[in-house]
Parts: C-alpha cells; structure tokens; sequence
C-alpha cells in the first residue's frame, strides 16, 4: 500500500498544503559502496531476505575491486545536486536540497528524519529514472512510504516529480552527447556506424505492466532522429540482466547485439546508455568493461557515449521539472508521440500482476547481471 501522501487526490483534498506548495528538493537514488569496507554490507542490505548465495555476492564484489570499491553513483549525484543548486539559484528558486538512498547511505529514513527536524513540511521528490517501471518507479515510491513510516505520523509529504523520458530537455542532452559520440569516428564512417541504445532490461512481466519499453523505445527515437541517425541504423538493447536464465527478460543483450551487428557487416557501433542518468557502476563494467571487449574480440569499433549527468541541458530540465509544480499555470514540455508523464501514479501504476518481481529479481532497473545481485 503507498501512503496517500505519496499519491495525493488531483484537488488535494487529503492534504493540507495548496497542490503547489513545497519547500524541499528530495533527489532519490539507488545508493552504491564508497570503498571495499562497503561492498559487502551494500549488497547485503540489497539482497537481504531474497536468498542470493554467499558467493554470488562475493563474485560481484570482485566488480567493485576494480574500482578500488568505490560506485560512482553517490559522487555523481552530489555533482548533480551542485549543478542543480546552482540551476534553481539563477532562477530565483532557493528550495534546499536533499539527498536520499534506497540501498546506502544516505538512507531514505535518515534524509527523511533530517527533513522533518528541519521543518520541511513537503518535499517534490526528483528519482534519477526517467523511465516508468516497478523497479524504476513504484518500487521507489514503496521504500519512501516506509521511510515515512520508520520517521513516523510527523514525516513529511513527499510528492515526486514526473518522468521526464520525452522531455525536451532530457532528448537534447542526448542528441548532443551522441553527435559528439559519432565525432570521434573517422569522418568517412560515421554516416554507415550503427547506433545501439542501452537500458537495463527487466522481466517481461514487469514490461508488461509499465510504460517502460514504449518509453525507452520513444526517446531512442527522438534522439536519433534529432541526430539525423536513419530508423535502419539504431537499436534499443539491454544490458545487466539479473535472474534465473528460464525467466524471460527484455531482449537482445547488449553483447549479443554487438556480435550480430558485426555478423551484419557493421564496422563500428556507437553506444548510448540513454536508459540511465549517470556513469554509475553498470555502465562501467558492463559496457566499458563486457561490452568493449566483446568488440575488441570481434573486431568492431566502439564508441561508448557518456550518461546525461550532469549536462547543463539536463540540469536545467531538473529545474524546469520543479518549476512546473511550483507553477501548474507552466506548460509541461514534452516531445514526441506521447504528452508529459502524469504526476500522480494511478493505484496499480507498473505493478505487475504477481504483485511483485520474483525473490531473485533484485532491484531490476538498478543493478544486476544472470545469476548476480543488483549493484550501482
């Protein structure tokens, strides 16, 4: 059940703030380690009651050795948060900003408990998603309902802002991370490189019960086409699939797709992570890690394209999302087939119809690769 504060009626009958009104930021993310101290505990605390084996926890951490233990993720959200400050400062907004992790520190139940001794009495929540599934989405919503519950009747409202996958903003920092991604071709081979996007694949029952593939396969689009990259020439792909091999995921993996472009006669592939927001510890090791050598092996050039993070298109998207909730007379930008993203999710929003993802589907939009835990 999410909290009625978290899904507030469209007049605001159940609340007791003007459907505008918010005095906090609260950016939500997935969390990671930050040194090999952590590793463990972090995916423990990702996994705890779901069963993974003692050495498939241990294989994962041997991941993180290659980064001396350290996910990106939190370091990169605290950019985020910084060239955000400094976005909502230039536009006259002065809402403080916090920060929140599902799966490490800072957990959701501190920040939480930090807002509520601070006063905050409402906070617009910003999840660095931009893309509706259970595990990109509700799931978040769920673990802030029991951060709610854990600070206790005096939390705060936390209202989230929508998902942004057709925003114009969000569409073109990613028509210029791929025209400079192409550019570091040869001239003469970039108009026949094949474009193939990347997003974390999830099982086909949560697919089913979202948006997330219209949305995923919409914003590859605009991108491409924005980039002048013909319908022939680009892909939507997974990558970090996690679960047991007999359950079907979205498909095809990123690997396996590299080895048919190359079948096909491609020379070169440029790939876009578009499906995350940030270079956390997925597309490190699984495309600049897996995905770059199974191109070397073949024989395929590899042009691997960075995240949005922190481009000053993307951060001012950020700002526009808050804007439009302070001020419900601001149209909401979108582009493309769909409109924009409603802002309160309806009852059974991205729920699949088991209830839930499976015990071994941990944390699917965040982490995770067959037979391994999530991580990011």
């Amino acid at each position: 059940m999410i909290s009625p504060a978290l899904k507030p009626p469209a007049d605001g009958a159940q609340s007791a703030h003007p459907a505008a009104f918010f005095d906090a930021i609260l950016l939500v993310s997935f969390g990671g380690p930050e040194g090999m101290a952590d590793v463990m505990p972090f995916l423990e605390n990702v996994t705890r009651g779901r069963g993974v084996p003692r050495e498939r926890l241990e294989e994962v951490a041997h991941h993180y050795e290659l980064f001396g233990g350290v996910s990106p993720i939190n370091e990169q959200n605290r950019a985020l948060i910084a060239a955000l400050r400094e976005e909502l400062d230039a536009h006259g907004i002065g809402l403080p900003i916090y920060f929140g992790n599902r799966n490490w520190s800072p957990f959701l139940s501190d920040t939480l408990a930090e807002l509520q001794a601070a006063g905050v009495r409402r906070a617009l929540a910003i999840f660095t998603t931009g893309f509706s599934c259970y595990s990109g989405c509700r799931q978040y919503r769920e673990d802030l309902h029991m951060a709610q519950q854990s600070v206790g009747p005096d939390a705060p409202e936390v209202l989230k802002a929508r998902m942004f996958y057709n925003h114009p903003g969000f569409v073109e920092a990613n028509v210029d991370i791929l025209t400079r991604a192409l550019a570091e071709l040869p001239q003469e081979r970039r108009a026949a490189a094949h474009v193939a996007f990347t997003a974390h694949s999830i099982p086909l029952a949560m697919a089913q019960a979202s948006r997330y593939e219209q949305q995923l396969l919409e914003a590859s689009r605009l991108v491409a086409e924005g980039v002048g990259v013909a319908a022939e020439q680009w892909q939507l792909v997974y990558q970090s699939r996690s679960g047991a091999p007999h359950r079907p995921w979205l498909e095809p993996d990123i690997c396996d797709h590299l080895r048919t472009q190359r079948e096909a006669g491609a020379a070169d592939v440029v790939v876009v992570p578009i499906g995350f927001v940030s270079d956390h510890m997925e597309v490190l090791f699984d495309l600049d890690e897996e995905a770059r050598q199974v191109a070397a092996e073949i024989g395929l050039g590899y042009v691997r394209a960075p995240s949005v993070g922190v481009h000053p298109r993307f951060v001012a998207m950020l700002r526009e999302l808050v804007q439009e909730r302070l001020d419900p007379a601001l149209p909401k930008a979108a582009v493309g087939r769909f409109g924009p993203s409603h802002d309160t999710c309806p009852v059974d929003c991205c729920l699949p119809g088991t209830g839930r993802p499976s015990p071994w589907e941990p944390g699917a939009a965040d982490g995770g690769r067959p037979g391994r835990p999530a991580r990011s």
